[in-house]
């Protein structure tokens, strides 16, 4: 048996709309210009980008794992032997985004780095510019100081491929 519904909560349903769709976004931002450029990027700056890791994972030899991305979890490259890239990517992404707001909200200014420590090992993710990541994964021997020094200064090599692969002047390149 079926109950009759009361008149005010039948008015209540057929007032109800759906939200009207809003027209897409343009990009406004000079970073959010950035991150939609991100899937444009091309395969010189990809090789160009991997051979960075590979440097970086010869001079840090207890790394076990690199990984340069998109902010949007986009896998850019990676040296790795980890065959789930695009999950450690999707994951740096949800990581990153919870970073930022917390970097933000503390009063810490822009994110620079985030440093996990597990039983197994070290994951390690450093902005790479404003529209990539450079994600490591270390064993648990790693000199944490030299893993911050050379990642820091891959991370920047990165930021400057990217920036130049898109046809921008990074911060740290010479004036022209």
């Amino acid at each position: 048996m079926r109950l009759p519904l009361r008149p005010a909560l039948r008015a209540d349903r057929s007032e109800r709309r759906l939200p009207e769709r809003q027209p897409e976004r343009q990009p406004e931002s000079q970073a959010e210009r950035r991150k939609a450029d991100m899937s444009t990027v091309p395969a010189e700056a990809e090789a160009e980008i991997l051979t960075e890791l590979r440097r970086l994972r010869a001079r840090v030899p207890q790394l076990t794992g690199a990984l340069a991305a998109s902010v949007d979890g986009l896998v850019l490259a990676q040296d790795s032997a980890a065959t789930e890239a695009e999950t450690v990517a999707a994951l740096t992404a949800a990581a990153l985004g919870v970073a930022q707001r917390l970097s933000d909200s503390t009063g810490q200014g822009v994110f620079r780095e985030l440093l996990v420590r597990g039983e197994h090992g070290y994951v390690a993710t450093y902005a790479a510019g404003e529209a990539a990541v450079l994600t490591l994964l270390a064993e648990p021997r790693v000199n944490v100081g030299r893993l911050h020094l050379e990642a820091r200064r891959s991370s920047l090599r990165i930021a400057d491929l990217i920036d130049h692969s898109l046809g921008r002047r990074g911060p740290g390149s010479p004036p022209t």
